[in-house]
Parts: C-alpha cells; structure tokens; sequence
C-alpha cells in the first residue's frame, strides 16, 4: 500500500456475462431495479433505463424461487431489446433460491450473514472450538454445490456481507466490528479458493462509513495475506437521498477508490435506480485523474498505522487540534474585496469557525465569530489572527498572537520551517497543495510532521473552480478528496475555497456536511435511508420526505428508514430511531435496537414516530 502515489490494487478478472471486471478493466458503476421481480415489463424497463444512463450492471432482487424463475424472462425480455449488460440475483435467507438464479442471472449475489446462519436477532451464542468448526462445515456443505451450478452455467458470484445483516454467530465470537465483517466474508473466499472458484466479486458495507472504510481496507489486506486477488465491490448502504446521500456516499466510497481499491461502484441513493449512475460515474472519473500524476518523494511515520488509525496527536491552539473536533475554515476574501457586505452571513446551522477575509475585515456589523486576516494587515483585533505565508516566517516571532495560521504546502517544508514549527506551537497550519494527486501530498506533508514529532495542527485547504450549475460536482470532489484524510485521523478542520460562482453558503454546508458523514462533527439530524427495491414495502422517497419535513429542526438525531427487514435493525442499530417496513403497507417502529411498536398501518406511522420522538424528550419544541 502507497500512501502517496496512486495505483490500482491488482486483481483477477472476473467474467460477468459480456462485461468483465477487474484485472485491467474500467471500474464499473452500477445499480439495482426497485420494481417487483415477478413483474417482467417493469424490470426490463428499469433495466434499459439504468443502462441507458451508463450502468453497468443490473442488480434485482430475488425474494423467493419464483422471483429466479422469472429471471428468466427478464434476461430474454432485455436481450431482446438488443440490451447486453449482465444482470445480478440479489438473493438473501433462502440458498435454494441462488441456486436457480444463477441460472438465469450472469451474477448472483448472495449475503453471509444469512445464507446458511439463521437471521440476526442479536441474540449471543456459545460455541465451542469444535461446534464453531461444524458450523463452518455447514457453509461448505450448502456454498460448494451452488458453486458448481455456478461454474456450470457461467455464472459469477458476489460474496455480499453487510454490517446490517451480520449473523448472531459471528457477532457472538467478533462482536459488531469490522474484524467480524471481514472473518464472515473471508469464511465463504476460502472455500472459493479451496474449490478454485475465481469469477467472484467481494463487498462489505455499511451504513457507517468509519466502519465501511476501515472494514474494506481490513478485507483486501486478509485477501493480500492469503494470496487471494478478489476484485471489490464498494457502496455505503443506505446513504439517503439528495445532497447528503451524494456526500456521504462520496466520503466512503472516494476514500477507498483514492488508494486504488475497488473494481466496481454502486451510490445507493433513496431516488430513481438510474440517477444513482451519473453519480457513480463522476466519482470515479474524478479519482481516476490522478492515474499518471508525478510521484511524491515521501515516507510513511512510523507511528501511523493504515488498518487502526487514530487522530494525530496534536497540541490544542484555541478550539483547533488536541481533541476538539474539527474545524471549518470558510473563505469571505472576495466579499470583501467586493463590498458584499450582506453576504457575509453564514446559514444558522453551518457557522463557520474561522473566516478567512484577506487584506479586509468587514465592519463591525457585519462579523460572525472569529476572522483569519494576512499577516502584514493584521492589527491585533480581538477576534481577529494573522495568517502567514511560508516565506514570511522571520517575522512570525514577532507577532505576539495567541493564534497564528500558515500557509504551507510539502514541497516548502525544509529545515527553517521545521525550526519554527517547533519554536512556534501556537501555529496553526494551512495545508495547500497544486499536485495531480492532492492526496497524496497532504498525507505527505501530515506524515512529515508525524516523522519530525511536530504537533501543530493542520487544516487541509481545497481549491475548485465550479460555478452555481456545478454545485453536486463540488461537493463530490471535495468529500473524495477529504475523506482520507479524515478517516487517516490527519486533519484537524478543512477549508474549501471555489474560485466559481457558487454560493458560499452552500460551500459552508458541505464542509459540515463532509464532517457529519465521517462521523467527526454532527451538525443536522442524519437520514440512514435504504435506496429501495423489490422488497421495499411502503412508498420509500414519499415517506423519506414526509419524515424529513417533520423532523428537519432537529439536531443531532440519526433516523434509520429501511424498506425491509433485510438490512433494517441491523444498519440502523446506531441510530436513534428506526421507521422500518414490516409487511405490504406496514410499518415497525424502533427505539434503538428495539422493535416498540409493530405493525403500524404506513398512513399512521410517520406521525406516530414523531410521538415517539417527543415522548422521549428528544423534539425541543415538545419538552418532556
């Protein structure tokens, strides 16, 4: 694994109908139907759409054996358009079910955590070594036959485990960790390996991009261990809808794809199937613009460990670094270069911590907390701190600001500025970088300061050019290249500047937005919301807006909303409270992990979820 010069994990090639993946091929993006399996007309539909927007693949699920069987029908309705992408059997509780999909699918996907093991109740086993190795035995039993079906009708398979659908057995010997994530997926490689089955496709998900992130980044070093060349899968189940879900899904799927892991991509976004692919495509066209870029001469700090990080160790200056939260640092220069005094004000609930204006504080008025001013304007305000450029450091010890910033990029980090870091804990750095691989020389500088055993804290300074249009380009650039560096633990807040038209209130909440999806900094209340499919059982995106309209006010509540009982308890068992479907048209409600109403009819359950959120005093407009 580099650190700082991007290339593609190598793997195998896995051959998916006409369109293989992995080895040297493109990474592939993809999606899946939301329409019912047993409903031919639709699915072809839907399918011709997603292909038509650029996917890749199809994925449908397959409930029972009547779902596979129509596949069938599928395949022959979508060939016969002319239509060649492969189609995925979305298989979960029932083998015999993978069995006949793979059939008539060019892949199926089946889920560890209930393929043989019963489903989760979270409930805790006792094994003993001996009964652990017949539960294995099981697996082996009931995986190797499909896999000769499988291998008989050219079928690939995708070992799909999800943090939301772990088995009781697995959470009972490895607790709820992406330890446990990556042993449930590694139980059913090796029995490939030992079969020398190789058209397989490998996932682990989860809502949680901190434990998707560190979970794939644990799996592909157990396949490197075991001499295994799987091509990955990446998603964030369950991200959402609009922005956000954009963001969030972003932030854990750019983390990855910026160390050159994952072979294929899927946005899970609560909308239509096909809007999830231009998506799709624009994350992995952007990341892949650092293929070719010229290499960062650096070295990884000892101390840093890429499978277990934990935030730097930094000095506290202010509300910055030790272990404060991380901070945003927006840009006013042009404002008040401009004049546009009005503009200076910030969105209630995304205030920056810290405004950098230039040469020109706005008056009196017109301020909203804390300014960073140049340094040769600097005139010791209260509320104001000077920001130095590199080449300014002579003058630095004769500022007599508790807090100074300076802006420095890898390349200027030689001996004097090492010498003045030292001498000067009250600074704060800048980080700036023009290189092809932004990443990389980030992780260089942050690195450097590790091996040097210099404290300062660092902020990461961003630079895009997109105007009001280009806004969902912006915030998927900018959460792609921030997430590695938040998940490394090498930041202490971020600045994003746009040298474009957007408006920077939107700036401002994609900052936060990008702090709120690495679970660094909460500011609004979280959506945990399953993108739907032939198993959703009310009207997802109607219910996901009728919940958001109501509950937008709050702060800092996680509200799970799953369509099915597949991923629900499971995905959202962080979250607060869980709005989860039940049967056609009904609805279960959870408090934590507890199921506390059943059954609800979908037209009662959303106000009914607010009851619950007030009577549990967590809706400030109704105390308890």
């Amino acid at each position: 694994m580099n650190l700082f010069d991007y290339r593609r994990r190598e793997t195998g090639e896995v051959r998916i109908g006409g369109t293989p993946l992995g080895a040297g091929h493109p990474i592939r993006v993809q999606s899946m139907t939301n329409t019912s399996t047993m409903d031919t007309e639709a699915c072809v539909a839907q399918t011709l759409r997603i292909a038509g927007a650029g996917g890749e693949y199809v994925r449908l699920t397959t409930q029972g054996v009547r779902e596979a069987e129509n596949l069938r029908h599928i395949n022959a309705g979508v060939r016969a358009t002319g239509c060649t992408v492969p189609l995925v059997a979305d298989v979960h509780f029932n083998p015999k079910v993978a069995d006949v999909a793979a059939l008539y699918a060019e892949k199926v996907r089946i889920n560890p955590g209930n393929y043989v093991d019963s489903a989760r109740t979270f409930k805790h086993l006792e094994y003993t070594e001996e009964e652990y190795a017949r539960e294995l035995k099981k697996i082996e039993e009931r995986f190797v036959p499909f896999l000769h079906i499988c291998r008989e009708n050219h079928t690939a398979i995708r070992i799909g485990v999800n943090h939301g659908s772990l088995s009781d057995r697995i959470m009972s010997r490895y607790g709820d960790t992406p330890e446990g994530i990556v042993e449930s997926c590694m139980e059913f490689l090796r029995i490939c390996a030992r079969e020398r089955f190789m058209d397989v496709v490998v996932s682990v998900k989860a809502s949680n991009t901190v434990v998707m992130v560190r979970s794939v980044r644990l799996l592909a070093a157990a396949m490197e261990k075991e001499g295994m060349r799987y091509p990955l899968h990446l998603g964030v189940t369950e991200a959402g809808d609009g922005e956000d879900g954009r963001i969030k899904s972003a932030v854990g799927i750019g983390a990855l794809l910026a160390d050159g892991i994952g072979d294929t991509v899927r946005v899970s976004l609560s909308e239509a199937p096909e809007a999830e692919i231009p998506v799709a495509r624009k994350l992995v066209d952007y990341v892949l613009r650092r293929e070719g870029a010229m290499m960062i001469p650096a070295a990884e700090a000892e101390c840093f460990d890429y499978l277990n990080p934990v935030r730097r160790l930094t000095h506290a200056v202010r509300n910055i670094g030790g272990d404060n939260v991380p901070v945003v640092v927006a840009d006013r220069m042009d404002l008040a270069a401009s004049g546009r005094l009005a503009d200076f004000s910030a969105h209630p609930d995304f205030r920056p911590d810290y405004i950098y204006c230039g040469r020109e504080l706005p008056p009196a008025e017109y301020r909203e907390g804390d300014y960073i001013v140049d340094a040769d304007a600097w005139t010791g305000e209260a509320g104001t701190y000077p920001a130095f450029p590199y080449n300014m450091l002579p003058f630095m010890s004769q500022c007599p600001a508790e807090l100074k910033f300076l802006f420095l990029s890898y390349g200027a980090l030689n001996e004097e500025v090492r010498a003045c870091l030292k001498y000067h804990p009250e600074v704060v750095i800048i980080a700036q970088s023009s290189h092809q691989n932004r990443l990389g020389e980030h992780r260089a500088l942050v690195h450097e300061l590790m091996r040097e055993g210099l404290h300062n804290p660092v902020i990461i300074f961003q630079q895009y050019a997109h105007g009001k249009e280009e806004k969902e380009d912006f915030q998927l650039e900018s959460a792609a290249d921030m997430s590695a560096l938040l998940f490394d633990g090498l930041c202490d807040g971020l600045y994003l500047y746009n040298n474009g038209t957007l408006d920077h209130r939107d700036i401002d909440a994609t900052a936060f937005a990008i702090l709120q999806a690495a679970r660094l900094r909460t500011s609004k209340t979280e959506y945990i919301s399953c993108p739907g499919c032939g198993r959703t059982l009310y009207d997802l995106q109607d219910t996901i807006a009728r919940i958001k309209a109501a509950t937008s006010h709050l702060k800092g509540l996680k509200i799970g909303i799953m369509g099915c009982i597949v991923n629900g308890p499971g995905e959202m068992a962080d979250a607060d409270y869980g709005y989860v479907g039940a049967a056609r048209g009904r609805v279960s409600l959870y408090k934590k992990k507890e199921c506390v109403e059943r059954n609800i009819p979908a037209e009662e359950a959303v106000e009914k979820l607010l009851r619950l959120i007030r009577e549990n005093g967590d809706d400030p407009e109704y105390p308890s």
